[in-house]
């Protein structure tokens, strides 16, 4: 199991795809940025737009992005194809999120062939803290 030893130990998991399902072998890039209020996911999708997309929280409150694109052209549907791989692209990728994620506040966008995923972090005031509790 491949660990990034200059990323915090929770977000290992966030970037550890290698047990993640994908639908085809050839996988788009993805980079991830983290900056004090948010972790930004950017996904590479040239040609696509934002129907081709579908972007959610599953019930384990994992990031699951999933993409078909299915092209066909009018003027194709009489030719006779001697090799033709590229009419039909599927993915899909669930990213296991830290925990100071804002599940609530996660926006998604396509602009210029990128899918880009905003993360917003729990302010701090807002994370879970542990605290004693007085018994009365």
């Amino acid at each position: 199991m491949y660990r990034n030893n200059w990323l915090p130990e929770v977000f290992n998991d966030f970037l550890n795809n290698a047990n993640m399902t994908k639908a085809n072998a050839t996988a788009p890039a993805i980079n991830v940025l983290e900056s004090e209020k948010e972790y930004t996911v950017e996904l590479a999708a040239p040609g696509l737009s934002k129907e081709d997309f579908d972007v959610n929280i599953n019930v384990d409150g994992d990031l699951t992005i999933k993409m078909e694109k299915k092209e066909e052209n009018e003027s194709e549907k009489n030719a006779h194809y001697l090799r033709r791989e590229f009419s039909y692209s599927k993915y899909e990728q669930t990213l296991i999120l830290p925990d100071d994620v804002d599940r609530d506040k996660i926006a998604a966008r396509v602009n210029n062939g990128v899918l880009t995923v905003v993360l917003p972090k729990i302010g701090k005031q807002e994370q879970k803290m542990s605290r004693s509790i007085e018994v009365g």
